[in-house]
């Protein structure tokens, strides 16, 4: 969101209502789908005592299922307001975004071919956190999306990839148990290890291309400043294993903000200097 609303000020096109209202709707909706992958992963067992990631709150007894049912309805409903407006700004384009992120936020691990649980998870993180939260962002304030909004939207897509790439190399052994036939159960933690490297590398490139494609500016190279920090988590996820991996998680959601901050910096100072 950030980095979309940049490339639409680096467009004398930014409008902070508009902006606002797709960061809150985004918001809502990571919010909802995070409520109901709780509810889905305890109906289905894939929440039990050995569990390694952080304390589920339905399987910890915090609150009931229908609790969280409940919540999870009640944040989508505030997302659907925030797409109201949205609607309103940006015409019926939105409605299908909307309605596209909503469905996929409850199949993610609801329904009766859940995304998470068939390897498709990391495909529709891509699509919703990459290219609909980084195209969509920008169209609601300047319209149709540049060459450089996909450029930047496939950089981030891949970064918040590995976010999923480290919860299911973590996961490995108890996903596969549930039953949970995510990407890295499918394909084995050599393979998970080696497409968390590849995003890193996808993502970077994704910079170099839009400058050498001439759609960005040099200044976009500046996310290049973060290539230490990507090699140095890069080393980490390939030799941790279970809850040891908790660490990369968070640094991998540090790195795809930082990322974001760094292209958004880079947008404005081009802009800035014309």
């Amino acid at each position: 969101m950030i980095a979309g609303s940049a490339l639409a000020f680096a467009d004398g096109r930014f409008q902070a209502g508009p902006a606002l209202a797709a960061l809150m709707g985004a918001l809502l909706i990571q919010i909802a789908t995070n409520f109901a992958n709780d509810v889905f992963d305890y109906k289905k067992g894939a929440d039990t005592a050995e569990r390694v990631g952080p304390t589920r709150a339905t399987s910890a007894g915090w609150v009931t299922p229908g609790q969280m049912w409940a919540a999870t309805l009640l944040t989508f409903g505030l997302a659907v307001v925030c797409g109201l407006y949205l609607t309103w700004v940006g015409g019926w384009p939105i409605v299908l975004i909307g309605l596209a992120s909503i469905a996929a936020g409850l199949a993610y691990t609801g329904g009766p071919f859940p995304l998470g649980y068939n390897g498709l998870g990391d495909v529709f993180v891509f699509i919703f956190f990459g290219l609909v939260a980084v195209g969509g962002t920008y169209y609601v304030q300047a319209g149709e999306p540049t060459a450089l909004v996909w450029w930047v939207a496939v950089g981030l897509g891949l970064l918040c990839v590995n976010i999923i790439v480290v919860n299911n190399l973590r996961d490995i052994e108890t996903d596969r148990k549930a039953g949970k036939r995510t990407l890295a159960v499918r394909l084995g933690a050599a393979a998970a290890r080696w497409q968390y490297v590849l995003c890193q590398a996808g993502a970077f490139l994704a910079m170099l291309g839009a400058w050498v494609m001439g759609v960005g500016s040099p200044w976009i190279m500046l996310t290049w400043a973060l290539l230490p920090l990507s090699i140095r988590w890069a080393r980490f996820v390939w030799r941790e294993n279970g809850r040891a991996l908790n660490p990369a998680l968070a640094a991998s959601g540090q790195l795809e903000l930082f990322y974001a901050l760094l292209a958004s910096l880079g947008l404005v100072i081009a802009t800035a200097i014309g």
